[in-house]
């Protein structure tokens, strides 16, 4: 939990922003996953006054717990519950699956103020048509204790319930950023303009210039979200 520097006056009605890591791939690459998200959350505090909360997702870092679609979906609003303890209004923002997750809460919970989505992927269907695929990733970064659970019925109806572009459309009028590299190997660029049309064109698109997959890591991606949320603010 970031706070910024207290004011009393500010501090009732404080807005606050929960950050969602992305899904990580790669040869036990779970245990680094969100590990400069803390950072990133202090930045959010200090460059703009918003109280931020990072977490690692179930299975991520030193959290307990297995990967899974829908876990992981609660493990996202379990955090906006927490951080509402302490602000009037959260914000979402999430990076790569994360932002599907963090487009997910927000369409489901109409308290949440806006939301950021950061290399979001748009379309889950070939994921949840076959579920295996998502779980021999998740064995392989760490994320699972085994490549064949026995719930992939439940993961697939999971990830077909996420819908992003559903979730899209439901945000506004609500704030929508959606942040998209070119050169993206990972998710498409297309799969950020679909999700800005089907915001019906009321979702601030923008795409960094030969940017890949790991905005986290792409100071422009961060000065965007940072300058957008101040915006937001003011």
């Amino acid at each position: 939990m970031a706070r910024p520097r207290s004011s009393a006056a500010r501090d009732a009605t404080r807005t606050g922003l929960v950050v969602a890591h992305e899904f990580p791939t790669g040869p036990a690459s779970a245990e680094t996953a969100a590990h400069t998200f803390a950072e990133l959350a202090d930045r959010v505090a200090s460059d703009t006054g918003w109280a931020a909360l990072s977490f690692a997702f179930r299975g991520a870092g030193a959290s307990r717990g297995h990967f899974s679609p829908g876990g992981w979906l609660q493990d996202l609003q379990a955090a906006v519950d927490l951080l509402r303890g302490e602000v009037s209004t959260v914000w979402l923002a999430g990076f790569g699956f994360g932002g599907t997750l963090a487009l997910r809460v927000a369409a489901i919970d109409p308290a949440i103020g806006g939301v950021a989505a950061l290399a979001a992927p748009s379309d889950l269907s070939t994921l949840a048509e076959d579920p295996r695929r998502l779980a021999v990733a998740a064995y392989r970064a760490g994320l699972t204790e085994t490549d064949a659970p026995d719930d992939l019925d439940v993961w697939a109806d999971d990830l077909a319930g996420i819908n992003p572009l559903e979730s899209a459309a439901a945000i506004p009028p609500r704030p929508l950023l959606i942040v998209h590299g070119s050169a993206d190997e990972e998710v498409p660029l297309v799969d950020a303009r679909a999700l800005a049309d089907a915001a019906a064109g009321e979702a601030d698109l923008r795409v960094i210039a030969m940017a890949g997959h790991r905005l986290r890591h792409d100071p422009r991606a961060i000065a965007l979200l940072l300058g957008w949320l101040e915006r937001r603010d003011a």
